[in-house]
């Protein structure tokens, strides 16, 4: 492991910043090959025991089999960890007390010596930090319904709007109001490519319905637009591209619509609100289906992270032929 020292750019801490990035991670980082950030919360809290050490496991493979470095990240013992060991996997896989942490939780849990699973935020964040532009998820947290009401909004859009790095993700979750999602993501001036479809994806489904204004078809094309960014040197803001669940592997349309408005009703009838709105309705909805929104979700998160892969490959070919490094610019 290799501790990433203070940046002489900006006001050192009091302490140093407590990052370890594995070996193999740094090694590929310093020599511009591709790598690729996992999130780990998935790991911790989004699937059952020992079935999500096996996905993890799956999922760092995948990443290997199309030529990229995994990097999945989480936080050990007030230290941040991009890429883990087989032993550090294992504890993000079996740990209890492990918690889930937000980027607004990290400074908290570095501080504190706490340990936690990375969601999409503190994940992209970390990776950013630690130099990486891609990184494979599920999908994103958005806009919440009845915003007008609660001003719920998840904070992986904020932190999106101003992270340097590109989320393959199958949309947001389709329990969020997504039109909404959408808007707010154009207002924060983060672009969205659909990839091979013209629709934005629905998580759990093929389809939101909803249009998306640019479509791509191969890695190279989002390579492209990552380096246009850099080119254009503005606001450093991320890039979604919204892969779709295959169609065969969705969850059935007409099952998750009734699933998903018995457990909105539910929701509302026991006064579940703010934070607990989510676990609760993704929890019931995997109930309610016997399992089947669970394999849509890891249908989904199995694309998202082979295109991920396939991405920081162009993407890392393309910097070495334009003579640079690939990495944050």
């Amino acid at each position: 492991m290799a501790v990433i020292p203070a940046n002489p750019a900006i006001r050192r801490p009091a302490v140093p910043w407590p990052m370890c990035v594995a070996e193999e991670v740094r090694e590929a980082l310093e020599h511009g090959a591709p790598v690729v950030a996992l999130e780990s919360t998935i790991i911790a809290h989004g699937l059952p025991r020992p079935r999500n050490l096996r996905i993890a496991t799956e999922l760092e493979e995948t990443v290997r089999s199309r030529g990229a470095v995994p990097a999945t990240v989480a936080v050990l013992d007030g230290t941040a960890h991009i890429g883990l060991d087989k032993a550090q996997l294992e504890r993000v896989a079996n740990d209890d007390s492990l918690r889930k942490l937000g980027h607004r939780d990290l400074a908290i849990a570095l501080g504190s010596g706490g340990s936690g699973a990375t969601t999409v935020s503190a994940t992209a964040f970390l990776a950013a930090r630690a130099g990486l532009r891609v990184f494979g998820t599920g999908g994103l947290g958005g806009v919440h319904r009845g915003w007008t009401a609660t001003q719920d909004e998840s904070a992986d859009l904020g932190l999106l709007a101003r992270t340097r790095i590109t989320v393959v993700c199958a949309g947001v979750k389709s329990i969020l109001d997504v039109p909404a999602t959408l808007q707010r993501l154009e207002t924060l001036g983060v672009g969205v490519l659909g990839f091979r479809t013209p629709t934005f994806p629905g998580f759990y489904l093929h389809s939101s319905g909803l249009p998306v204004d640019w479509t791509v078809q191969e890695a190279a094309e989002v390579a492209a637009v990552m380096r246009a960014q850099d080119a254009l040197d503005g606001p450093d803001c991320a890039l979604i591209v919204a892969n779709p669940v295959p169609m065969e592997a969705q969850l059935d349309p007409e099952l998750h619509d009734r699933v998903l408005a018995e457990a909105l009703e539910t929701a509302t009838k026991e006064g579940i609100s703010g934070q607990a709105v989510t676990p609760y309705l993704l929890d019931l909805l995997v109930r309610q289906t016997g399992g089947a929104s669970l394999e849509a979700n890891l249908a989904a998160v199995r694309g998202n992270v082979r295109i991920a892969a396939e991405i920081a490959v162009e993407w890392s070919r393309q910097v070495a032929q334009a003579g640079g490094r690939a990495g944050h610019a």
